[in-house]
């Protein structure tokens, strides 16, 4: 891979995230004028003023940083999807979700994250996930680990939890987006682990489940802005991610679900426990 992306370009994202967050979206929390929410493909699927303005001004922040690269937001995205086309031939692509846990940042729960992943011609190279609650952030660098970086300056390692048996995981399960058989098929085997959640904003998910505190999750929907910076964070903090078929995940895939464990050997038990008869004929 001839694009290199350093720790330090990395934290230059985290920068960008953490002043856009104290400029636009934390000033907006809980603060909501009326008409400033609207829905978008669906009821559960909403966008605000603050979405808006946050992707806005990153966008612009890293624009000026890499002149030439690729911007790829949930908003713009939404607006034009062919903007995700650019993703593979790009030198240099960023994915940007703006704010991840929309419906939780409009319920005024403080459970929602900031994202950005980048890019070189289709394979994820750096991610950050920035909260801008606690103003932390999770930050990976491909080949290069996983860490989390404290607004008091303190880091520390990320690792993802050691393998269980299914019974013994505890599991972030997205079943919403799951088509039918597979939906029903995954709900009725939730019992076969430990314990399971949705935490409604895949940015905390995927903090929990590369810092170790869960053991699998599991999505459908393959937005690439909300799941290229975790799989990184997962892949470099030691987990093992792979589409329900089997094949690797790549931020151009939009279907073929997505399946976390923490070594292969656990990822084919989870798939087995949760999937069951259902994942015989799945296809990418």
């Amino acid at each position: 891979m001839s694009r290199t992306f350093t720790r330090e370009d990395t934290r230059r994202l985290a920068a960008i995230l953490a002043e856009t967050a104290q400029a636009e979206v934390m000033p907006r929390f809980r603060n909501l004028p009326e008409g400033s929410v609207r829905g978008k493909s669906s009821p559960r699927d909403l966008v605000t003023d603050a979405d808006e303005a946050a992707e806005r001004l990153i966008a612009a922040r890293l624009a000026k940083l890499h002149p030439g690269a690729v911007l790829i937001g949930e908003e713009a995205s939404s607006r034009n999807p062919a903007l995700l086309n650019m993703l593979v031939d790009a030198d240099l692509a960023f994915l940007i979700d703006p704010i991840d846990g929309t419906r939780n940042y409009v319920a005024g729960l403080p459970l929602f994250g900031m994202m950005i992943a980048a890019c070189h011609r289709g394979d994820v190279i750096a991610g950050v996930i920035y909260d801008p609650v606690s103003r932390d952030s999770a930050l990976a660098v491909r080949g290069e680990g996983a860490w989390m970086e404290y607004e008091n300056g303190r880091q520390a390692p990320l690792a993802v939890a050691s393998p269980a048996p299914p019974e013994d995981m505890d599991g972030l399960i997205a079943t919403g987006a799951l088509p039918e058989p597979l939906r029903s098929a995954v709900n009725g085997n939730l019992s076969r682990l430990g314990s399971t959640a949705s935490l409604r904003c895949a940015a905390h998910e995927y903090r929990m489940l590369a810092a170790g505190h869960c053991h699998i999750a599991l999505y459908n929907q393959l937005t690439a802005w909300d799941h290229a910076a975790g799989w990184l964070l997962h892949r470099e903090a030691g987990g093992y991610a792979a589409r329900f078929d089997g094949s690797p995940y790549k931020p151009t895939h939009r279907t073929g679900g997505l399946l976390y464990a923490p070594d292969a050997g656990s990822w084919h038990a989870a798939r087995k426990a949760l999937l069951g008869d259902a994942a015989d004929g799945i296809e990418a």
